[in-house]
């Protein structure tokens, strides 16, 4: 046990979760090496709808948006290379935050005292981060996640019934369809994590819901990116980039 230590870079495992995936099987600086590198199409494909909602000018919220998006993936490469309860609130608190994120862009245009929700969120934040770096409840952390999410389900359903362009329809479905996959990903690696052990080949499942879920952020972002230059009137419409990666170009009506 005490060379095993030695031999990797960030010693015992001190994190309260983890992942059906050898430590250390490819090198003594990482732990899990696939759970780590499957973070970076996350970053990427936020840079890429950071450089558009910055060149089209869109409101600085779906910036702050695709920049939490980066810091999140970057706080779980931290999670899954160490192995370490401080880097596991690295990963943990930003999908609170994200959450929190979400939560005011879908539901700020209708909200009538414009700063009371942002500081209300931004306290709940700050206050979390907090509670979060003196009490380990990993069940806890779940169920408050999940919770976070289905506050969302509403707004979101409702965002999709008023839409009638069917590529921005399309944006939706691609969200459904990648937080169900990769959703099914995470359970399979977490329930039957003792026989994929046996297998020759392990298919890394948290890693596929990294994945999944990069791609699922960034059609959740183009979607509500979408929905919004409707409500300000700005003439939305969803384009390929390479022919395939979505975005949304927007033309704003001229101001003399």
């Amino acid at each position: 046990m005490e060379d095993m230590v030695a031999s990797t870079f960030w010693g015992p495992v001190t994190s309260t979760t983890e992942w059906c995936e050898k430590n250390y099987a490819h090198s003594p600086y990482i732990a899990e090496f696939y759970n780590t590198i499957s973070n970076i199409p996350c970053i990427v494909l936020a840079f890429v709808g950071l450089v558009n909602a910055l060149r089209q000018r869109f409101e600085k919220r779906f910036s702050v948006l695709h920049l939490s998006n980066m810091v999140l993936a970057i706080g779980s490469m931290l999670f899954h290379a160490t192995l370490q309860q401080v880097q596991q609130q690295s990963d943990e608190t930003p999908m609170v935050w994200e959450m929190l994120l979400y939560l005011y862009v879908l539901y700020s245009p209708d909200w009538h005292y414009r700063s009371t929700m942002p500081t209300f969120l931004f306290i709940y934040g700050v206050a979390f981060a907090i509670f979060h770096s003196l009490v380990r409840c990993s069940l806890g952390f779940k169920v408050h996640y999940v919770l976070l999410c289905l506050l969302c389900i509403p707004r979101v359903y409702k965002y999709y019934m008023h839409t009638k362009e069917l590529p921005a329809k399309q944006l939706a479905h691609l969200y459904v369809a990648t937080i169900g996959f990769g959703s099914l990903c995470w359970l399979l690696d977490r329930t039957l994590c003792k026989e994929i052990a046996t297998w020759y080949i392990n298919p890394q499942g948290h890693a596929l819901w990294h994945l999944f879920m990069s791609f699922n952020s960034y059609f959740a972002n183009t979607f509500l990116m979408f929905c919004r230059a409707q409500q300000l009137g700005w003439s939305p419409q969803v384009c390929y980039f390479l022919g395939f990666l979505p975005y949304v170009k927007i033309n704003k009506p001229k101001t003399h």
